[in-house]
């Protein structure tokens, strides 16, 4: 079974989703439809009974409130049927008082309506009446009901079928009053719908609350909810195809740079460091994106270093053996004779190549010196005193002045700074210092060495030691470059024909350790018309006496 991609995980994850949310969706959907269906018909049913509420407050207002209908039950259930009239005399008028067959007295001597007569409240009323009541209570059928029908069959009447258990509008319609109580008819239930009834000032007197039906029953229900469900059904298949595409091509389109950067990453490790992956928005791949390039960069700066360190070396390594290779055939050519001239000219390109050994060898420690379990408290400048008093014989025999003055009150002061470093490394940063002056400054020249501390906001206090010598100088475009290995100026600043000269190596010996000492080191053009060199170290705030 093939592996899954990343591209193809996105896409299932989201695809699940997307189907996980969509049932969810529709299951909701259906009991939203299913829970609102009742309150949404109740609302419709009583939006229809607004001659209901007009008789109401007709009542209420004749009879000064509701204790009528809460003495006479059945007087409720008669009139909130549309198909009944009221009794004689209050047709129209609601109840009319002046109406004796409407109004008795009662023991107090207070007028009330006459207790109700209609039958049984829950019969069909025009069963209960007769079809056709006149005024006068006569319960004769209508003249076209009087002749039997042709063909000497009577005729039937059915009434209509009734509604399911819990639909019927009586059982689900009530009356209470302005203090919540109820005064007939049946208790609201939750999600009941309510309408105000207002008295004559505006005021309200109670309300008409109608209770949903108890469930869906009815065929019409069904297939409404059918009908709605297949509605939901079809929009969700519909959004979740669109859902699909859309999450295919998201998934498409965010993890495209992963399948750039696999295909840079494979470039790279075959060798072509030149391969670089676009890079597009600011998100997390796109940043993964640059720092894959910063790194193939990087690599590819390196490999070329390392390239260029191979010539170097090379063409170090090629003209002391060359010497010494056009001295030996000229010997064994006879046309130079092996004397102590002879011996000297080889004895100076051994060691020119013993040279050229060490301070390679040199060089690959100082990429790994400063590590924090060599690096003890240290006095550099009396480290530097005693790399002084070792070259002062080879400046005095060069005709060289070698001027310190200027260190003498910061390191002879009652506290001499402190840096934490390694003593031996920091030491042949100072001998290859006076060493590069000594080589390359112009007899009669001089050089002057100063120290002082200094503090700055982000670096706390440090060190700064300064070397100023006089001419030659370097070009302003290769002070940068002197650090590097094997690196030298190309002007004046380069060894004499048959001095054994340095390697190149010194002053990018020195770069390694004063950063791994946490320090900073460069060049500048130095106002005695040499190079100046500024070495800069952190100092320890307070160090152990």
């Amino acid at each position: 079974m093939p592996r899954l991609t990343l591209q193809s995980k996105a896409f299932l994850a989201l695809s699940i989703l997307l189907a996980v949310l969509l049932v969810i969706f529709v299951g909701f959907s259906r009991l939203g439809l299913q829970r609102g269906l009742g309150p949404y018909v109740a609302e419709i049913e009583l939006g229809r009974l607004d001659w209901l509420a007009a008789r109401l407050e007709r009542i209420y207002v004749l009879h000064g409130g509701w204790q009528t209908l809460r003495t006479q039950p059945g007087l409720w259930r008669q009139m909130h049927r549309p198909g009944d009239m009221p009794p004689p005399g209050l047709a129209g008028n609601a109840f009319d008082p002046r109406d004796p067959r409407v109004t008795r007295r009662a023991g107090d001597g207070t007028e009330q309506p006459p207790p109700y007569r209609g039958g049984d409240p829950d019969r069909d009323p025009d069963r209960s009446r007769g079809f056709g009541r006149d005024p006068d209570g006569d319960r004769s059928p209508p003249p076209d009901m009087q002749q039997p029908p042709s063909g000497g069959q009577e005729r039937t009447f059915r009434p209509p079928p009734p509604e399911p258990a819990g639909h019927a509008l009586s059982q689900r319609l009530g009356l209470i009053d302005g203090g919540q109580n109820l005064v007939a008819g049946a208790r609201a239930q939750p999600g009941a719908a309510h309408r105000v009834l207002r008295g004559p000032k505006g005021e309200a007197i109670g309300q008409l609350v109608l209770s949903p039906p108890a469930g869906v029953d009815t065929e019409a229900d069904r297939a409404f909810l059918r009908q709605q469900l297949v509605f939901v059904a079809w929009t969700g298949a519909v959004g979740l195809a669109l859902a699909l595409w859309l999450s295919w091509w998201l998934a498409r389109r965010w993890l495209a740079p992963i399948g750039a950067l696999v295909d840079g990453a494979r470039r790279v490790a075959g060798g072509r460091l030149d391969t670089r992956v676009p890079v597009e928005g600011d998100d997390e791949l796109a940043r993964l994106a640059r720092t894959f390039n910063d790194m193939a960069e990087q690599l590819g700066g390196l490999e070329a270093s390392r390239r260029q360190w191979i010539g170097d070396v090379a063409h170090e390594l090629r003209t002391p053996l060359a010497a010494m290779r056009a001295e030996i055939e000229a010997v064994q050519d006879g046309v130079r004779p092996f004397d102590d001239r002879t011996a000297l000219r080889l004895h100076r390109q051994v060691m020119r190549l013993i040279q050229l050994v060490g301070d390679l060898r040199a060089s690959l420690d100082a990429d790994g010196a400063g590590t924090p379990s060599a690096l003890v408290p240290v006095h550099p400048l009396a480290l530097l005193a005693e790399a002084v008093l070792s070259m002062q014989a080879r400046f005095d025999k060069a005709g060289l002045a070698l001027d310190t003055t200027a260190l003498a009150p910061l390191a002879g002061g009652p506290h001499p700074p402190v840096v934490r470093g390694d003593a031996p490394q920091l030491h042949r940063v100072f001998l290859n210092l006076l060493e590069n002056s000594l080589r390359y400054t112009d007899t009669g020249g001089r050089l002057c060495i100063a120290a002082r501390t200094v503090r700055t906001p982000g670096d706390g206090a440090q060190l700064v030691v300064q070397w100023d010598d006089t001419a030659p100088g370097v070009a302003a475009h290769e002070l940068a470059r002197i650090f590097d290995r094997l690196y030298r100026a190309e002007a004046s600043r380069t060894r004499a024909e048959g001095d054994t000269g340095g390697s190149g190596l010194g002053l990018a010996i020195c770069r390694a350790i004063v950063q791994a000492h946490g320090g900073r080191i460069v060049a500048e053009a130095s106002p005695l018309g040499g190079l100046r060199i500024l070495l800069t170290l952190p100092l320890l705030e307070n160090p152990a006496p």
